[in-house]
């Protein structure tokens, strides 16, 4: 290995190990530092298989965070990920962290703070569809305003 690849290596390891990535993050990062392919390929692999990079372990911990720290709703989460190119599949595997009851919960209470912010009910509605929350979910759970 070269002192320039060694060096990206660290780089992207260090990228890595700072918070959880996902492939399209580290090609961008290769791509930024300006890695030829060739080279950012290996580093690549190397990375997978040292476990710095982890498609699951990222989509997981995306979910997690976007819902319980920033409050986001299922479907913002969903296009999130879709926008860092996570499969479907892992989608799918990542919403699992979120349970249903703790969802419901959130939603709820997010609806009472809200509500006491704008008052009017459709206003309620709409900022919680904009955070992601299903519109079906909402509009039930909203239901009850005045």
């Amino acid at each position: 290995m070269n002192t320039s690849k060694i060096t990206l290596l660290k780089k992207l390891q260090n990228y890595c190990a700072y918070q959880d990535r996902c492939h399209f993050e580290a090609q961008q990062k290769l791509i930024q530092l300006g890695a030829d392919p060739e080279t950012a390929d290996e580093i690549f692999l190397e990375l997978i298989q040292d476990g710095f990079l982890n498609e699951e372990r990222f989509a997981r911990s995306v979910a997690r965070g976007k819902f319980r720290i920033h409050h986001w709703g299922k479907t913002k989460i969903i296009a999130h990920l879709k926008a860092k190119f996570i499969s479907d599949p892992i989608i799918q595997i990542a919403l699992g962290e979120i349970e249903d009851e703790e969802y419901q919960d959130q939603l709820k209470l997010l609806l009472k703070k809200v509500h006491q912010e704008k008052k009017d009910p459709n206003k309620t509605i709409q900022a919680l569809i904009v955070k992601g929350f299903e519109s079906e979910l909402v509009y039930e759970f909203a239901s009850g305003l005045k």
